[in-house]
């Protein structure tokens, strides 16, 4: 829970800062370190989604700008290598001739 610090050791450390600090201060300082790492933990996650938003609004810019060229060339090279059609007119022969 406290990562390396067993429960001795923070018996002994809580002892050490109750005789330090005496009993009246220590709830004060035990609130206003809980204040701070509050604070901190809410100025990091609005860095973290702050981050995550650019990173994301740059993704979107670098797919729009590789995607509208390719859209743009390849709509060019079609109607540049496109010739006119010079085949002749389709008739129906289907239907009876009448002379």
């Amino acid at each position: 829970m406290f990562g390396p610090l067993g429960f001795q050791e923070l018996l002994l450390i809580l002892g050490i800062a109750l005789l330090i600090f005496g009993p009246r201060k220590l709830p004060e300082i035990g609130r206003t370190i809980g204040r701070g790492m509050g604070e901190f933990r809410r100025a990091t996650n609005e860095l973290k989604r702050t981050i995550e938003h650019e990173v994301d609004v740059e993704d979107r810019h670098q797919h729009n700008q590789t995607a509208l060229p390719a859209k743009g060339s390849s709509a060019s090279s079609q109607t540049a290598t496109s010739e006119p059609s010079t085949t002749s007119p389709v008739t129906d022969d289907s239907s009876p001739e009448t002379t």
